[in-house]
């Protein structure tokens, strides 16, 4: 038997949409076609395996939540377990007011679309969205607002750049700028999976030359603070502040996970800290280190 659903909560039906205006009863659905075995030749809706590259994959019912408030018309097509459809009613409702495409399909099914085992019982294909290039204004804007930014020079990981982004939510910061270059992970179906929503509460900009736009954080007004696993000044050391006491924006720039930050980036910036601890290990996972750098910087301290 099936568990009934909360009061007032509109629960998606199994199987293929039932077409508005159906005679058939609330809670029989319509016969389904046989669906051929998953190949080459017929890929799963929003699988790997299929010919479409312009979409992204979120997993996980807080992510999907995320992103359906954020933007519901970015999302093209949702798939989700029986338990989960019993929490997203209202989502497919919206949904099947504009038509597109939601179901209930089983957990190997949705392992497949996910590309992953890691998908939470619900996977949300959307359209991702261009990265942007800050400007001169935006910079600007962000200094008179004093808004934290983060810069990331490198990080390979999209794991650890989706717990990063995850973290970042969390403090409140906003914008989050990465390279444009080949070794540098951009927000991936893992990324989203990894920062359960967060990165649908900030804004990832990209740029072509990250010391160039160093340069113009610090000229601008930010205490660019660079994070260095040793021959830095400790955190512990005191923090920078303009010319009549008040405290800079920070724009917080944490290197790639094995080389740091590249000389040329680290030159640039306004100071380096580095996180004091017990010498028995080197350093901290970076997706960490972000963490401690921005409770010190923008938490603890304010």
């Amino acid at each position: 038997m099936r568990p009934a659903p909360p009061a007032g909560e509109f629960v998606a039906p199994a199987g293929v949409v039932r077409p508005r205006g159906s005679s058939q009863g609330p809670r029989e659905a319509p016969p389904v076609a046989p669906r051929p075995a998953p190949s080459e030749a017929s890929p799963l809706p929003g699988s790997r395996s299929g010919p479409v590259r312009d979409e992204l994959k979120i997993c996980g019912l807080a992510a999907v939540r995320a992103r359906f408030a954020r933007d519901a018309g970015s999302i093209q097509r949702l798939f989700f377990d029986h338990a989960t459809g019993q929490r997203v009613g209202v989502i497919c409702k919206v949904l099947a007011q504009t038509k597109k495409i939601y179901r209930q399909v089983e957990p190997a099914e949705l392992e497949k679309i996910a590309g992953s085992i890691h998908h939470g019982g619900i996977v949300a294909v959307v359209a991702p969205a261009a990265l942007r290039v800050p400007t001169a204004a935006d910079v600007r804007s962000w200094v008179q607002r004093g808004e934290t930014v983060l810069v990331l020079d490198r990080i390979g990981n999209a794991h650890n750049l989706g717990a990063i982004a995850r973290t970042a939510a969390f403090f409140g910061v906003g914008h989050v700028v990465i390279p444009d270059h080949p070794g540098a992970a951009r927000p991936t179906d893992a990324a989203h999976r990894v920062a359960e929503g967060g990165l649908e509460h900030l804004t990832v900009w990209l740029v072509k030359d990250l010391t160039a736009f160093a340069r113009e954080l610090a000229g601008a007004g930010y205490d660019v603070v660079g994070a260095a696993t040793r021959g830095a000044v400790s955190l512990r050391g005191g923090e920078r502040r303009g010319e009549k006491g008040e405290r800079k924006p920070i724009a917080l720039l944490l290197g790639n996970e094995e080389q740091g930050l590249a000389p040329e980036v680290a030159a640039a910036c306004s100071r380096m800290v580095t996180i004091p601890g017990s010498g028995r290990v080197e350093s901290l996972n970076v997706s960490v280190a972000a963490a401690v750098l921005m409770w010190e910087l923008l938490t603890r301290r304010t």
